[in-house]
C-alpha cells in the first residue's frame, strides 16, 4: 500500500521526478490510485509538469517547492503530483492547452490546480518561494486558489481544448502571413525571444523547390544564418540550444534537446541541397558531431542536456575575457577576436558566450577551447530514450544522407530503426520510453507516426521494409476515431486528442497525415488533395498538403536512383514504366546508366 503522506518520487524511473524526491512536498506520480485517493478525500490536485533539463523547474524546486511553509500548506489541502512531460505528453498537452487558453501562452514548469475529477481551476508557470513587489509568492497564489475552490467548486466546468487551425483558401496567403511575423532585421519570427522555427523553415524550403521567390529565400537564409552565427549555435562542439532569450539570437537558454538537433539537422541539410551554401553543410555536419559525441548511448540517443552546471546556467559554455587571453596565444586571441564578438564586459552577465561575426575557419582554436571546456564540470543529462524522438533522428539522418551526399548516414538510420523496433515494438504496439531499464508501455500516436515516416523513407531504398511499413500504417490508423486523431488512450487519464500545433516539432496530426500520405503514394493509391491550414501553427501539416496536391515528384523506376540527382521534393518507388509524376501529370523518363 502506497503511503501518500510522504514524497514517493524516490520510487520513480524518471530522472526528472527523482530530482524532486527530496522536496518536503508529498509528491506522487500520476496514477489511478492517486486520483482515486483525491476523490475519496475530496482534495483538489496540484499538478506540476516539467522535464529533467528545465532551468526554471530547478529554480522552483530549490525555492518554492523546498519552502517548508508552502509544503505544509499543500500537503494539508492538496494531493500533489509531479509529471515528466516527456513520459506523459498526454497530460502535459491537456494542461498546456488549458494554460494557453487562460493566459495566451505557457511554459515549464507548468503548474496547474485541478478539482479531484481533473477539471482545471488555475494554471501558472514559475512563481517564487517568497513574494516581492512585482510577484506574489507561490504560497499566496496557492491560498487564493484553494479559497476559490472551496467557494466555487460546484461551478468549475470541464475543460475542452479546441485548437484545430482554420483552413487557408488562397495558397499565397501562407507566405504573406509568414512575412508579417518575420523579423527581417534579425531573422526568425516575432520581435521577442527567438525559438528555432524548424517546421516553418522546412515548409518554406520545400516551397522554394516549387517556386523561386525572393521573399521566401530571404526568410530562410536570414533565419538560418542568424541561428548559425549567433548564440543558439554551440560553435565549439556543434548542435543548438533550445532558444534565445533575446531578439538578436545572442544569449540562449542553454538546454540542448534531442528533438532540436534532429529538426535542425533536417533543415540545414535540406537548405544546403537547395541553396548550395557550404556554411549550411558545415552546420549540419557539426550537429551530427554533437549527436554522436553528446547524445549517442549504445546506438540510440538520450533526451536532453541541462541548461545548468552545478545550479549555474550556462557555466560550462561561457568564458571570461581574461581566461581566453590566458589560454590562447596572442595570435590565436587576435584571430578569435576577428571572427567572434569578444569584449571585456562580456555578453552574458560578466562572461562571454561565443557568437560569430563571420565564417572564418578557426578549427584549431575551436578544438583547443573545446578540449579545455570538456575538462570542466558538465551539465546533467536526461538519459531517457524516447522512441518517437529517436525515430525523428532517423528521419533527419536519412534526409541528411541524401542531401549531403553521405550514404553512411542512411546506413546509420537503418541501425537506429532496427534498434528501436527490437526494443520498443512487440508486434502490436510501440512502447514510449526507456529509462533506468524500465520500459513505459503506453501507446502514443507521435511514436507510431514518426516511425511510419522513417519506414516509408527506408522503403524508398529497400522494398524489404514494405511489410513493416504497411503494418505500422495500420497501427497509426488505429489512433483515428470519428475523423479525429487520438494522441493517447490511458486507463489513468482521459482520452487526449492529438495536437495540431507544429512547434517546436511537428504535431502528431501532421506526422500521421504525412506518413499515411507517403504510404498511399508509394503504394500507388489515389490521394485526395488536402486543404492548407493556418501558417506558423500548421506548417508541417502544410507540407502534407503540398504532398497530397502533387507538389512532390513521384519517381517510378526499375532501380534506386541516386538521391543526389533528384530534386529534394521527391519520392521514389520501384516499377515500370519509368515515370516522373508531378502536379498531376506523369511523364516518361530516361535515366542515365
Amino acid at each position: 500500500m502506497l503511503d501518500i503522506q510522504r514524497n514517493n518520487l524516490d520510487k520513480s524511473s524518471s530522472p526528472y521526478l527523482r530530482q524532486h524526491a527530496k522536496n518536503p512536498l508529498w509528491w506522487q506520480e500520476w496514477r489511478s490510485e492517486i486520483i482515486g485517493e483525491a476523490i475519496n478525500q475530496n482534495k483538489p490536485l496540484f499538478v506540476s509538469v516539467g522535464y529533467a533539463t528545465c532551468h526554471w523547474c530547478h529554480v522552483m524546486a530549490a525555492d518554492a517547492f523546498s519552502n517548508r511553509a508552502t509544503a505544509d500548506y499543500l500537503n494539508k489541502y492538496f494531493i500533489c503530483i509531479k509529471v515528466d512531460r516527456e513520459t506523459r505528453p498526454d497530460i502535459d498537452q491537456f494542461l498546456m492547452h488549458f494554460i494557453t487558453a487562460q493566459n495566451g501562452s505557457g511554459g515549464w514548469p507548468l503548474n496547474v490546480f485541478l478539482t479531484p475529477d481533473n477539471h482545471p481551476i488555475f494554471a501558472l508557470t514559475y512563481a517564487p518561494g517568497h513574494g516581492g513587489s512585482s510577484m506574489s509568492s507561490f504560497l499566496d497564489i496557492t491560498k487564493r486558489v484553494y479559497d476559490y475552490y472551496i467557494n466555487h467548486q460546484d461551478k468549475i466546468l470541464p475543460f475542452k481544448a479546441i485548437e484545430k487551425p482554420p483552413p487557408i483558401i488562397e495558397e499565397k496567403m501562407i507566405v504573406n502571413d509568414l512575412l508579417t511575423y518575420f523579423d527581417s532585421a534579425e531573422g526568425g519570427f516575432g520581435k521577442g525571444q527567438k525559438f528555432p522555427p524548424h517546421t516553418t523553415l522546412l515548409y518554406l524550403l520545400y516551397l522554394l523547390c516549387v517556386e523561386k521567390n525572393e521573399s521566401i529565400y530571404k526568410m530562410i537564409s536570414t533565419t538560418l544564418d542568424a541561428m548559425r552565427l549567433g548564440g543558439l549555435n554551440d560553435h565549439l562542439q556543434g548542435g543548438i540550444f533550445r532558444y534565445c532569450v533575446d531578439r538578436k539570437w545572442t544569449i540562449p537558454h542553454f538546454e540542448k534537446m534531442l528533438y532540436d538537433q534532429a529538426m535542425a539537422l533536417w533543415c540545414y541539410a535540406l537548405a544546403y541541397k537547395i541553396m548550395d551554401k557550404k556554411a549550411y553543410k558545415v552546420m549540419a555536419e557539426k550537429i551530427l558531431r554533437c549527436l554522436e559525441e553528446c547524445f549517442n548511448e549504445k546506438g540510440l540517443y538520450i533526451s536532453a542536456y541541462d541548461a545548468d552546471t552545478e545550479h549555474i546556467e550556462g557555466a560550462t559554455y561561457t568564458w571570461k575575457y581574461d581566461e581566453l587571453k590566458e589560454l590562447l596565444s596572442a595570435e590565436e586571441f587576435h584571430r578569435l577576436s576577428e571572427s567572434y564578438f569578444i569584449f571585456p564586459e562580456g555578453n552574458f552577465e560578466d562572461a562571454i558566450h561565443l557568437t560569430r561575426k563571420n565564417n572564418a575557419l578557426l578549427r584549431d582554436i575551436e578544438e583547443k577551447l573545446l578540449v579545455i571546456r570538456n575538462q570542466r564540470n558538465q551539465p546533467e543529462k536526461d538519459s531517457k530514450i524516447l522512441c518517437g524522438i529517436n525515430a525523428l533522428v532517423a528521419i533527419a539522418m536519412l534526409q541528411a544522407g541524401r542531401f549531403l551526399g553521405k550514404p553512411e548516414l542512411e546506413a546509420r538510420a537503418v541501425q537506429i530503426v532496427k534498434s528501436l523496433m527490437e526494443r520498443f515494438w512487440n508486434g502490436k504496439f510501440l512502447a514510449h520510453s526507456l529509462s533506468n531499464g524500465i520500459m513505459q508501455k503506453q501507446k502514443f500516436l507521435f511514436d507510431g507516426a514518426c516511425m511510419l515516416i522513417a519506414l516509408t523513407m527506408l522503403y524508398e531504398n529497400d522494398e524489404s521494409w514494405g511489410a513493416l511499413m504497411r503494418k505500422m500504417s495500420e497501427y497509426v490508423k488505429s489512433f483515428k476515431e470519428d475523423e479525429k486523431w487520438v494522441e493517447s488512450r490511458s486507463e489513468d487519464f482521459q482520452t487526449i486528442y492529438a495536437s495540431w500545433f507544429d512547434h517546436p516539432i511537428p504535431s502528431s496530426v501532421s506526422l500521421a497525415e504525412i506518413g499515411l500520405t507517403r504510404v498511399g503514394l508509394l503504394d500507388g493509391k489515389e490521394i485526395h488533395p488536402k486543404t492548407y491550414r493556418q501558417p506558423f501553427h500548421a506548417d508541417f501539416f502544410n507540407l502534407t498538403v503540398m504532398l497530397s496536391n502533387g507538389l512532390f515528384h513521384l519517381f517510378t523506376t526499375k532501380k534506386v536512383v541516386d538521391w543526389n540527382t533528384l530534386s529534394p521534393n521527391s519520392l521514389q518507388m520501384r516499377g515500370e514504366p519509368e515515370t516522373d509524376c508531378y502536379r498531376g501529370v506523369c511523364r516518361p523518363i530516361t535515366l542515365k546508366k
